[in-house]
């Protein structure tokens, strides 16, 4: 499967995204012996739920919609799961979390986060990859899990805000993609 755009119009289907990531995450688990424990899987589609990212108590907020808010401990145990197995990846800048959507082989994460929407596109640029590699190996370095992340604006975001400056007393909507 090809990777998705970074940033996806506001109008694509999202539940296809999210069969995808469940779809592989059931792959991943079948092919390495573990297990996609019920819990694992709800915390897994809610986190798929958006391409922005969202926090283990927001997590915790949903898993309560549908019977008993589960303990802190728990949503933690299972998005460790989720990361250990590329699943899932946490966004320290915002200490939260996003579902893969590189499901080939990682040479370390680069995420572009629109500061407005909050929607989080992943790459992974084999170049992004070498040059890091290359500068930390001249400093007597060796990377093992390199994570970068840019803050910016998504396309939608950037168009709406000219968009709202072009127009006349601020008139433009200040409205910007969906995640």
């Amino acid at each position: 499967m090809s990777d998705p755009p970074l940033f996806l119009a506001a109008d694509h289907d999202h539940r296809i995204c999210a069969r995808a990531i469940l779809a592989h995450a059931e792959g991943v688990c079948r092919t390495r012996g573990t297990r996609l424990t019920e819990q694992r899987r709800r915390v897994l589609e809610i986190v798929a739920s958006s391409h922005a990212a969202i926090g283990a108590y927001a997590i915790m907020d949903r898993l309560k919609e549908g019977g008993g808010r589960p303990a802190p401990i728990a949503v933690y145990r299972a998005l460790d799961f989720l990361i250990a197995n590329s699943l899932v990846h946490r966004i320290a800048s915002r200490n939260a979390y996003v579902a893969c959507t590189h499901l080939g082989p990682h040479h370390g994460s680069q995420f572009l986060i629109c500061r407005r929407c909050g929607t989080v596109g992943e790459m992974t640029s084999e170049g992004v990859w070498q040059a890091l590699v290359g500068a930390a190996a001249g400093a007597g370095f060796s990377v093992v899990a390199p994570v970068i992340e840019v803050e910016g604006e998504c396309a939608a975001c950037h168009a709406a805000a000219t968009a709202a400056a072009a127009a006349p007393d601020g008139a433009a909507a200040d409205t910007v993609a969906g995640a």
